[in-house]
């Protein structure tokens, strides 16, 4: 059994938490995985992780079981639509009833920002943020990174521009956070209505056309249900103002590439065209995903 200072250390809650010299142990093991030949390496043969999804994901969990998978764990896969959560059953007992029965890791995706950290506390199993609410989503984070390190060699010095729903988004906060402890600069660029103020001190908001002048264009899914709330006056008008279109995609340097989390609202953040350009890492960026997941596991378990 691990001590309560032994879990902290293999959970992975956001890249907040963790320092220059972890995030790059963990981009190395990536790089580690990502090299293998071998599909199946069963290091995790003798462990028993729990994917415990209480929000709708399709890659990020996938990824996630592929990882666990390739590393020879026994998987659980959980999803709130067909559990006692349905009935009123907290998150907080489901992860406990899933640890009394053995489970040695959680992977845990949810809405509400705050409650992992709480969780977290509360078990004695490693626990891995697949994302929570707006705050952070640090596998997708890494897996950003690692794309970027591929591409530049190095983060540090990098110019990173991330575009749109700044507020909302967790993938943009992990990234901050991650990014400038390698040594990065992150700028924003959203719509008045969508910056994140808390975030003003550690990124600046530029202009669309100031934020086309970097080394990685980071383009967010717009979150199109925002309409109802008048956050999003229409797809149209948040492309030709935000979106990075083919007329905009032409004026990038010659070595800036393009990235997105996904799924991709084609045509509105992206036209078409952009999503498979030669200067779009968006496809490598998914592949990437599980290596680093493979790495993150490993970390946890081992």
């Amino acid at each position: 059994m691990m001590t309560a200072t032994k879990v902290k250390e293999r959970s992975l809650l956001g890249l907040k938490e963790l320092d220059a010299s972890e995030i790059s142990q963990l981009l190395n093991r990536t790089a580690y995985w990502d090299s293998q030949s071998e599909k199946l390496t069963p290091v995790l043969g003798a462990h028993f992780i729990s994917n415990m999804f209480f929000e709708n994901s399709t890659r990020t969990r996938f990824s996630f079981e592929m990882a666990e998978k390739r590393l020879g764990a026994q998987v659980l896969n959980f999803t709130a639509a067909a559990s006692s959560v349905e009935k009123g059953e907290s998150i907080y007992d489901t992860v406990r009833t899933l640890e009394s029965m053995g489970i040695d890791a959680g992977v845990v995706r949810l809405k509400p920002a705050g409650v992992l950290q709480q969780l977290a506390e509360k078990v004695s199993i490693p626990l891995i943020n697949a994302g929570d609410g707006n705050n952070e989503h640090p596998t997708q984070a890494l897996l950003d990174l690692y794309t970027m390190s591929k591409t530049f060699g190095e983060l540090k010095g990098l110019k990173v521009s991330i575009i749109g729903d700044i507020m909302h988004s967790r993938v943009a906060r992990s990234n901050l956070w991650g990014l400038t402890k390698m040594g990065a600069e992150v700028q924003f660029c959203a719509p008045e209505n969508m910056k994140a103020p808390e975030l003003m001190a550690y990124a600046p908001y530029v202009s669309m056309e100031e934020a086309l002048k970097a080394d990685v264009v980071m383009m967010l899914r717009v979150q199109l249900e925002r309409h109802a709330t008048g956050m999003l006056q229409s797809a149209e008008e948040y492309r030709r103002q935000y979106g990075l279109t083919e007329e905009r995609a032409a004026t990038l340097g010659k070595s800036t590439i393009i990235m997105h989390p996904a799924p991709v609202n084609r045509n509105v953040e992206i036209d078409d065209a952009v999503v498979e350009s030669s200067q779009s890492r968006i496809f490598p960026q998914m592949a990437n995903g599980v290596p680093v997941r493979m790495a993150v596991l490993e970390r946890a378990l081992l």
